[in-house]
């Protein structure tokens, strides 16, 4: 996965995760592997909790094509969605099974309430 370079170890593309805020997606460089969000306006269900935004991460959806499994994407594309809401004082609702499943010990940027998939989503592949 990495390289070893002149200058040190050096990252592949697959490292490399972009958020492309107009699609509301973080994805591998090539779009391949992405977990999609959108985002909940929370002002009128806010406690007035300080420094956190009223606005929330509603993480609905995480995809890895099935050649790139077992590689760490799913894992570094979350990394940078929890990293982007912890950034901006969003909370996260982790409506992906997976995300829900592999990410909700992480109390400092969740909503304790939205710690289990919802009902009615399709599991993230």
């Amino acid at each position: 996965m990495a390289k070893e370079g002149s200058a040190g170890v050096r990252q592949s593309p697959e490292d490399s995760i972009v958020w492309r805020e107009e699609a509301r997606k973080f994805e591998t460089p090539d779009g391949e592997a992405f977990l999609q969000y959108r985002l909940v306006d929370l002002s009128r269900t806010s406690s007035g909790r300080g420094g956190v935004s009223p606005a929330a991460m509603d993480m609905v959806h995480t995809f890895v094509p099935g050649s790139k499994r077992g590689l760490g994407l799913a894992a570094r594309l979350c990394d940078a969605a929890f990293s982007h809401a912890r950034s901006h004082g969003m909370r996260v609702i982790p409506t992906c099974s997976y995300i829900s499943v592999t990410s909700c010990s992480l109390s400092d940027v969740m909503d304790e309430k939205h710690c289990s998939p919802s009902s009615t989503s399709p599991p993230c592949a």
